[in-house]
């Protein structure tokens, strides 16, 4: 899994691409705060090699917790600029900081 961000010098967003080796994954999506996380409104587009990638324009100067839905599972990037335990799931989201 990869996160890499492109800020953009005119504007205030952050352009991060996420990028998700799933081979087998018939779904993937990114979900966090930054979508109320809601799955629907960022499914990645599977590429011909089996990677999953996606782009989303962020505000800069926050941090958001996110977490990745493959297949209806949830995991974390271990590129995450951290991670952060959540009651509610029980479980750590990873934190991204732009």
């Amino acid at each position: 899994m990869a996160i890499k961000k492109q800020y953009l010098k005119s504007k205030s967003i952050c352009k991060v691409t996420f990028t998700v080796p799933a081979e087998n994954a018939e779904t993937v999506a990114v979900l966090g705060e930054f979508n109320n996380w809601n799955s629907e409104t960022t499914q990645l587009t599977k590429l011909k090699n089996g990677t999953f990638k996606g782009v989303l324009d962020l505000e800069k100067d926050n941090s958001y917790e996110f977490r990745y839905l493959i297949d209806n599972k949830y995991s974390n990037d271990e590129q995450a600029d951290s991670f952060k335990w959540n009651n509610y799931a029980n479980a750590e989201n990873g934190v991204l900081n732009l």
